[in-house]
């Protein structure tokens, strides 16, 4: 049976020592459903200045966060939901499964969306999610965004910085460049309905038959201290 989790918060520093925590210290299968404030969230292995305009980023009080998977760089807001798959796999996991999930999901409320070999999801050719995956030892993590009724100026805005030449360092040779996409949103594919309707529904579909749970707090004071040590930590978002 799987764990499904509703986070009531709406802290990407959190979101991301909770996914990790979830994914390291635990045992259990797990679903989570959760949003941030405006942020902008890297991949593990890519450059910080080469993804993000983090002049324009501070200007708009957008939060700047680095995850401990890989993949591109994305921009959350409260018009946007994110999921997250975290399972014990005895065998090196088909990440493609969760994406059809998700892509199941959405053909149940009437949107009907294809992926592609990069597991991103798309609306008429358009994306309208991101996904990245992680393995850690037996556990493996999923987690992709849905983009339901987000700022796409301030996404495009944010996601633009100004080109950097290559200077032939470490850090510009081995960083991952994002893949560059269209965007669009889901809401506007849908006749009514708003981001906490699709939320609600998201939650529904996922949770059916499953156990709802919620953060103990002793995972609480486990998230917020990992939260603290790293992924607030300029070292971890900016030098890494």
């Amino acid at each position: 049976m799987i764990r499904c989790i509703y986070s009531p918060y709406t802290d990407i520093y959190f979101h991301l020592a909770a996914e990790e925590y979830l994914l390291k210290q635990g045992n259990d299968d797990v679903f989570m459903l959760w949003q941030d404030t405006p942020s902008v969230v890297i991949g593990k292995h890519q450059r910080l200045r080469s993804e993000v305009d983090t002049e324009w980023a501070e200007q708009e009080q957008i939060h700047i966060a680095r995850r401990f998977s890989g993949g591109g760089t994305v921009y959350h807001d409260l018009g946007n939901v994110n999921l997250t798959f975290i399972e014990t796999a005895p065998r090196l996991p088909e990440f493609i499964t969760y994406l059809q999930r998700t892509l199941d999901f959405l053909a149940s409320i009437g949107v009907m969306a294809k992926g592609d070999e990069r597991l991103g999801i798309y609306l008429d050719g358009i994306k309208i999610s991101g996904s990245a995956q992680c393995v850690h030892k037996a556990r493996v993590l999923y987690h992709c965004t849905l983009l339901y009724d987000t700022n796409l100026t301030m996404l495009n805005k944010v996601l633009n910085p100004e080109p950097l030449v290559d200077d032939g360092t470490l850090s510009s040779v081995y960083a991952v460049p994002s893949v560059r996409s269209e965007v669009t949103n889901i809401r506007k594919h849908l006749s009514v309905g708003t981001v906490d309707d699709f939320k609600e529904n998201a939650f529904q579909y996922f949770s059916k038959s499953q156990r709802v749970s919620s953060f103990s707090g002793e995972e609480i004071v486990a998230i917020n201290q990992l939260r603290k040590e790293k992924y607030i930590q300029k070292e971890w978002i900016y030098n890494r």
